[in-house]
C-alpha cells in the first residue's frame, strides 16, 4: 500500500448518497436520551471500528501561545497535564491553544468545523496529545458527552478566494462561540513540521472536560506520516482578521503566535466513537496504513 492507493481508498469509502442519509438519521435519534444514542453508536461500532476521514485543502490553524499552563489544568481529562512543543522544526517549544478550521467529508458527515485544542501529554503513554476542548460545527457530530449533535453553526463560511485569502467565518446559533479568520496564502513559506507534534499527537486525540468525559473518550487516526511532514507557514502579518471566542473554553490570556496551513488534502482512518488503536511509534502507524485492507472495512454507513 502506497499513499496514492491510500488516498483513493479512503475517498472510495465515503458515499455521498449515503452520507445525505445518516444527516437524515440524526435528526431522528438526536430525540432519544443520551445513553440510548450511546448504545446505538457502541453496537454499531462493534461491525464498523474505522472511519474514513478526508480533510480538505487548506486547512489552517491558529497557535496561541499559553503564558501560564496552570490555568488550563482543570480543563485536561484524568491522566493528562499541559505540554509544551515546537509547531516547525527548530521552533521554541511552548504550551499551546490550537484553533483548527476545515472543511471534511468523512462517510456519515461532511461539513465544516472548528476545533479548540490544548497540546498535552498523555501521562499513562507519554505520547503527546491532541486534548480537544470543543467545537463548532455546521454539520452533525458525535461525542460521549453529549451524543448526537445537531449543527451549531449554521450559514458557516469556511473557503478561499481567487486573490489567495483563506477565510473562515462562524458563529454558534446560541450565540456564545465565533471565529473569525482572513489569511493570506500569497507569502507563505512550505516549511518542516515538528514530528512529535503532528505525527505522535495525531494517534493520542482525547476530549477534555468541556467537550467530553472525565476519562478522555480517546480516539487514533490512522495515515501515512507524509500527511504531516510539512505545511504552509503563513506570516503574521498576513492574518489580516482573526477572532476567537469561546465562552466555555475560558481566556487563558493567550497570544496568536504560529499560523499553518495545509494546502493539500489529508487523507485518514479515524477510530469509530468508543474505539482507541494504540500505536506508539511513527514506525508502527506507517505499518498499520501500509497494511490497511480497504476492501474489508466497514463503514458505519453500512458500505
Amino acid at each position: 500500500m502506497n499513499i496514492l492507493d491510500y488516498a483513493k481508498g479512503v475517498e472510495r469509502l465515503v458515499d455521498p448518497m449515503a452520507v445525505g442519509k445518516t444527516h437524515y438519521l440524526q435528526t431522528r435519534l438526536s430525540k432519544l436520551p443520551v445513553w440510548m444514542q450511546r448504545k446505538i453508536v457502541t453496537s454499531a461500532t462493534k461491525k464498523a471500528d474505522k472511519m474514513p476521514f478526508v480533510v480538505e485543502p487548506y486547512c489552517t490553524f491558529l497557535f496561541y501561545e499559553i503564558p501560564d499552563p496552570t490555568k488550563v489544568q482543570k480543563f485536561m481529562p484524568e491522566g493528562f497535564v499541559p505540554a509544551q512543543s515546537a509547531v516547525f522544526d527548530g521552533d521554541q517549544e511552548k504550551y499551546y491553544g490550537i484553533v483548527s478550521m476545515f472543511r471534511i467529508h468523512t462517510s456519515v458527515f461532511w461539513g465544516a468545523r472548528a476545533e479548540y485544542y490544548l497540546v498535552a501529554q498523555n501521562t499513562k503513554t507519554d505520547l503527546l496529545s491532541w486534548v480537544m476542548m470543543d467545537y463548532l460545527s455546521d454539520t452533525i457530530s458525535y461525542d460521549e458527552a453529549h451524543g448526537l449533535r445537531s449543527p451549531d453553526a449554521h450559514a458557516a463560511v469556511m473557503t478561499t478566494t481567487c486573490e489567495g485569502d483563506f477565510v473562515c467565518d462562524m458563529k454558534s446559533t446560541d450565540g456564545t462561540q465565533k471565529v473569525e479568520c482572513v489569511a493570506s496564502l500569497l507569502h507563505t513559506k512550505m516549511r518542516p513540521l515538528n514530528q512529535r507534534l503532528w505525527v505522535e499527537g495525531n494517534t493520542s486525540i482525547a476530549y477534555g472536560r468541556l467537550a467530553g468525559e472525565p476519562d478522555g473518550d480517546l480516539f487514533s487516526l490512522t495515515f501515512f506520516p507524509e500527511e504531516m511532514k510539512q505545511a504552509l507557514d503563513i506570516p503574521l502579518q498576513d492574518v489580516s482578521h482573526y477572532y476567537v471566542a469561546s465562552v466555555r473554553a475560558g481566556k487563558f490570556g493567550v497570544v496568536l503566535d504560529r499560523v499553518v496551513s495545509f494546502p493539500f488534502a489529508q487523507h485518514m482512518l479515524s477510530d469509530s466513537p468508543g474505539t482507541h488503536t494504540h500505536y506508539g511509534n511513527e514506525e508502527l502507524l506507517r505499518k498499520a496504513a501500509e497494511s490497511v485492507k480497504f476492501s474489508k472495512i466497514k463503514t458505519l454507513n453500512g458500505k
